[in-house]
Order: C-alpha cells, then structure tokens, then sequence
C-alpha cells in the first residue's frame, strides 16, 4: 500500500512544481518579469510562501527550471537523431517532433523573447544556441552544396518563424502549426533530394 501511496505523492508533488511553473509564467506575461514577486505567485497559486519556498528559492530558479523541463525533449531528440541513419524519413520525424517540442514550450519562448536581458542573465540563451547546433548537425548533410544546408537550417528557422511572426496573423493556431510544418518539411525534403541528385 505504501508504495502507491508514496507514487501520488510524488506526482502531485511534481504537479505543485510545474503548477508554479504555468502561474508564474503567467504573471510574468501579465505584469513583467521584474514587477513580479514571489509571494504574488504564491498568492495566486492560493499557497503559503513557505510551500512556494519549498520547491523554489527564486524567480531565477523557476525559469531555470521551465527552460530545463521544456527543452529536455529537444534533448532527447537530439540524442535519439544521432543514433538514426542520416535518412529523409529520420530529418522528416526530428522536424515534426522538434514542431511539437516547440508548441509545448511556447510560453517560455515568449517569455525568452520579451525579457531578453534576464535569459542573458541567465545564459538561457547560450543553452538553447546549444540545442540549435546539435539539431542543425543532424539536419544537414556535411557534402551537400550549401543552398542545400541553408534549406536544411531554414526547415528548422520556419518552425520558430511559426511560433513568432505568425503568432499574430489571423487563423486558427493548430491549422496554423501544420502549414508551417508542411513548409519546414518541404525545405527539408528537397535539401535532400537536391543532395541526392548531385551524388
């Protein structure tokens, strides 16, 4: 029985942590990421600072921790993609897989681009140009002709352009989401089918 018992605990422990995650995100969109206190977050949550303490000691950390928890499956895609062989159906299911990655993080990757100082501060940003390179390695042919490797690193840009530049146009936002993994997957597959062709 215990060890039931000790399992929900756990997972409702580990839902407290990212419940702080999705409120504090939300209030550093709402009012900013400096104007933003602890104990607001704590407010909001309905919990004691001392429960908020208990899992985070500051604002940085729970930014810190979000940007761990998002970017852990673009870890992982990574680790997966180089074990892959160097196929268009491999490049073909990291592109949908980084697209979904991508969705889910979305908040924090707002809140990366409108609080560009404190993610410097952070050096959120210099892990993240990190992921960049290792998806960009897997994506592109070393020997392609490098119009090829920029379509390869374009397919991987048109997702973030996706998140970003289209945020704002009119449609609904899944309808939204697959056109711009149809025009990532198209760059990717003609980057390599134009490789092939030249072999």
């Amino acid at each position: 029985m215990g060890v039931t018992m000790d399992g929900t605990k756990q997972q409702r422990r580990g839902n407290t942590r990212q419940r702080i995650q999705d409120v504090a995100l939300e209030l550093f969109a709402e009012q900013g990421y400096e104007k933003t206190s602890l104990r607001e977050i704590a407010e909001r949550l309905d919990v004691t600072k001392a429960a908020l303490y208990y899992h985070f000691k500051t604002k940085e950390e729970i930014i810190v921790s979000l940007f761990q928890d998002l970017t852990k499956p673009i870890e992982e895609l990574i680790e997966w993609g180089r074990r892959q062989p160097h196929t268009l159906e491999t490049k073909q299911e990291i592109i949908r897989r980084y697209s979904q990655a991508l969705t889910e993080a979305e908040p924090l990757f707002r809140f990366m681009q409108e609080n560009q100082a404190t993610v410097r501060e952070l050096r959120i940003g210099d892990t993240f140009k990190d992921r960049m390179r290792g998806l960009r390695n897997i994506l592109i042919d070393p020997e392609a002709e490098l119009v090829d490797q920029v379509r390869s690193v374009s397919a991987m840009f048109a997702l973030h352009a996706g998140m970003f530049v289209m945020q704002d146009l009119e449609g609904d936002s899944e309808k939204k989401r697959e056109a711009v993994l149809e025009v990532a997957l198209d760059l990717i597959t003609q980057a390599h089918e134009h490789a092939r062709e030249k072999d």
